[in-house]
């Protein structure tokens, strides 16, 4: 792992050959097993055939990602000279499409392996952009032109590679430093690297200050994201000093990273798992880099060769202008219908709860509720539910609460795109249905969802099968 003493790089790039030699030959005897008609053989030979083709399809996968993280992670680590990206990191306390408002910002250097940290600094401090910066036409029909205009909201889109470039062209324009891309992170993926470090104190005198109000002076895995996504908020009133405690934690988490602290196993484990669910998101200027980065999920990609040819998104854009989704609860189900007509059919079930307290209007924080500054009574929430599905798929209704409902029906890269508001009270709960029709692929569907506060396995719900009449 890169830290501030530095890390070898030589040993990857000399592997990197022999890796990129082993995957093509994995890859060429797959590919033949691939020609074998299993169907024909007895099932003595048939079976262990299968099992084998499973098997090396596994270790092609594995051996594939290695050698492309060979090929171009010397590079972005900064062995041929430094390399910088702005940190990004998402509040889930207040959702946009890949995960959460940007809160916090940071830049990440790396310099022939040795990681620093510096010019910290938040999204209200980066100038409005104006006039707006230019948004492919699709997009800025589904998200408006504030996709351009505000860092805030340049993940109102899903599609990472478009926030992360709009993020970076900002920050530039704002700070006048080149970037060579953008990280994205959230409060869950840094519970998971304290998971790994061990906790950290709060040593700096500003953030010792702060904690003075009755936060925590040490932070760990388990008390990072009610700490960070809730208590700073009800403990700490000014907002500028409330993303002063976000970023002086930031730099904290990460002055623990670039010490070496903690084992390196547990870290690449936690950092696997945010990447897996999808909050950890990556992004090169470069455009070869950026080109092997769109093959995985670390792309955040919603086209290209990363997602499934069935792969439906749901994702989550505040409407209340406040930190209300740390206390939403929500569930996302595929349901796969009957074909009509030759076509397959799923509807998307998206389950949301707010279980804010009663009183949240006067117990919570104005800056918490929003204080009904945006139309939406303090307590409730708001929020823009986007259902993305599969190319060449239509939306054709949706339903709220079992009413047909209207909605909004656009297309962003081929695929269809219906969006619903849903406004809920404390206590109250809804649940909104997407049908989609015209499906031609013939693989299981998957969904791709808003990182939230929740642990995704707690989110997305094991699909459920219609059962159909046999055709007559």
């Amino acid at each position: 792992m890169p830290s501030a003493a530095g890390t070898d790089l030589k040993p990857l790039q000399q592997a990197a050959p022999s890796v990129s030699v082993a995957a093509h030959a994995v890859s060429a005897s797959a590919e033949r097993l691939e020609r074998i008609d299993a169907s024909k053989l007895l099932p003595q030979v048939g079976e262990p055939l299968t099992k084998t083709r499973e098997q090396l399809q596994m270790v092609t996968g594995a051996l594939n990602a290695s050698a492309d993280a060979a090929q171009i992670a010397p590079g972005m680590l900064g062995v041929r000279g430094p390399r910088s990206y702005l940190l990004m990191i998402q509040n889930n306390a207040e959702a946009r499409a890949s995960g959460g408002i940007p809160g916090a910002l940071a830049v990440l250097t790396f310099n022939g392996g040795k990681l620093k940290l510096s010019s910290q600094s938040s999204a209200g401090d980066i100038a409005v952009m104006s006039p707006a910066l230019p948004v492919d036409s699709e997009q800025q029909r589904i998200y408006s032109s504030r996709l351009g205009k505000y860092i805030q909201d340049v993940n109102l889109t899903p599609d990472f590679p478009t926030a992360a470039s709009t993020a970076q062209t900002m920050w530039e324009r704002s700070r006048g430093q080149r970037l060579d891309g953008v990280v994205s992170v959230d409060p869950v993926t840094l519970g998971y690297i304290l998971d790994a470090t061990g906790p950290v104190r709060l040593s700096s005198p500003e953030l010792a200050d702060l904690a003075k109000t009755g936060l925590p002076t040490q932070l760990n895995g388990e008390n990072v994201v009610p700490t960070l996504l809730s208590d700073v908020y009800a403990k700490i009133k000014d907002p500028k000093l409330q993303d002063a405690y976000f970023a002086g934690v930031a730099k904290e988490v990460f002055a623990a990273l670039s010490m070496g602290k903690g084992d390196a196993e547990g870290l690449i484990r936690g950092i696997t798992r945010g990447t897996s669910e999808g909050r950890v998101l990556l992004w090169s200027s470069t455009a070869t880099e950026q080109a092997v980065l769109s093959k995985y999920a670390v792309s955040g990609s919603i086209e290209g060769p990363s997602l499934s040819p069935a792969e439906f998104g749901v994702y989550f854009n505040d409407g209340t202008g406040a930190k209300m989704d740390y206390h939403v609860q929500r569930t996302v189900q595929l349901v796969k219908e009957c074909p009509a007509d030759g076509y397959s059919q799923v509807k998307v079930r998206v389950t949301s709860a707010n279980t804010a307290p009663e009183d949240a209007a006067t117990s919570l924080p104005d800056y918490v509720t929003g204080g009904g500054a945006f139309g939406v009574p303090a307590g409730s929430v708001q929020t823009n539910i986007i259902a993305y599905g599969p190319v060449q798929s239509n939306v054709e209704e949706v339903f709220v609460g079992g009413k047909k409902t209207a909605f909004a029906s656009q297309r962003h890269a081929g695929r269809p795109v219906g969006t619903v508001t849903v406004r809920l009270a404390p206590g109250q709960s809804s649940t909104v249905e997407f049908s989609f029709g015209k499906i031609v692929q013939h693989t299981d569907p998957v969904v791709a969802v808003t990182p939230t506060v929740q642990a995704l396995k707690d989110v997305i719900q094991k699909t459920e099968a219609v059962t159909c009449a046999p055709a007559s």
